[in-house]
């Protein structure tokens, strides 16, 4: 398994992928933030040895490396999910590869739907804590321990400092930035009525097929980690309507200036 990081991490570093600082991964529809990044290389996932490649059409597939706010980032176009038929490791193995390339912190996007109903669809919530519901751990494989902690503490999976200025950076712009609860399902069908009441009950402000296994694995390898969800349907079970991907995608890009002053912000500030 080191052994294929390692690969990895080589062929990139020959493709001028040098001393990254931080990982940026993006979600659904959230790509214009490319558009402010000084690219200095970029790699099809299909390319790249040992790399999974994305299935979902409105994931890009590429790896880019560039300069964001006088920072070095490596920004993963386009993650992996456990509905395409991945691996928890195939999914989490882009960050093991950032981190072997020298990323110290990870900013991670995706769209979800809002279970808080006070929450929007169009708005951003900053991921404070998360609930697995994705049936295993991208840890549990034998040899771990080789790779870092076993049994990782996961009592503050998010970075205070990194979510303490985004609050600030949120207030300064007057974006409306709240705070929640991350569910991470399977899918990649939607919820049901049920299953919306349910996720309320145990907490949940918001559900994603995401996110969840890259901030473990960002934990296990001591990465700071910071993560935004852009709203993009509100789940109300008692007046639920059949869901419109393509509205979701167009929600998505509604709100990624936003996300994108968010993390710009950020990245100068760190």
């Amino acid at each position: 398994m080191n052994k294929y990081i390692e690969q990895t991490a080589e062929y990139l570093q020959q493709k001028g992928f040098e001393a990254p600082e931080i990982g940026i991964i993006l979600g659904t529809g959230l790509g214009q933030i490319l558009e402010k990044i000084d690219i200095e290389s970029e790699v099809s996932y299909n390319h790249i040895p040992n790399f999974p490649t994305a299935t979902v059409e409105f994931h890009k597939g590429k790896l880019i490396y560039g300069t964001l706010a006088g920072k070095k980032v490596i920004v993963m176009q386009g993650r992996f999910h456990l509905y395409e038929g991945y691996s928890l490791f195939d999914i989490t193995f882009p960050v093991r590869v950032m981190h072997q390339l020298g990323i110290k912190r990870l900013l991670v996007s995706n769209a979800s739907g809002a279970i808080n109903l006070n929450f929007k669809k169009g708005e951003i919530m900053l991921i404070d804590d998360h609930i697995n519901l994705q049936g295993g751990s991208p840890l549990a494989f034998k040899g771990v321990e080789k790779m870092g902690e076993r049994f990782v503490d996961m009592s503050v999976p998010y970075d205070p400092e990194m979510n303490q200025k985004l609050e600030k950076i949120a207030k300064e712009n007057n974006i409306n930035l709240h705070k929640g609860v991350y569910a991470s399902v399977v899918g990649p069908q939607l919820e049901t009525r049920a299953e919306y009441r349910y996720l309320k009950i145990i907490g949940a402000d918001a559900v994603g097929m995401s996110t969840v296994p890259e901030v473990i694995v960002a934990n296990h390898l001591g990465l700071a980690v910071s993560a935004l969800s852009v709203l993009t349907d509100e789940c109300d079970p008692d007046h639920l309507e059949p869901v419109d991907i393509a509205e979701i995608i167009a929600m998505a890009g509604k709100a990624e200036p936003q996300m994108i002053t968010l993390f710009t912000e950020l990245v100068k500030q760190i």
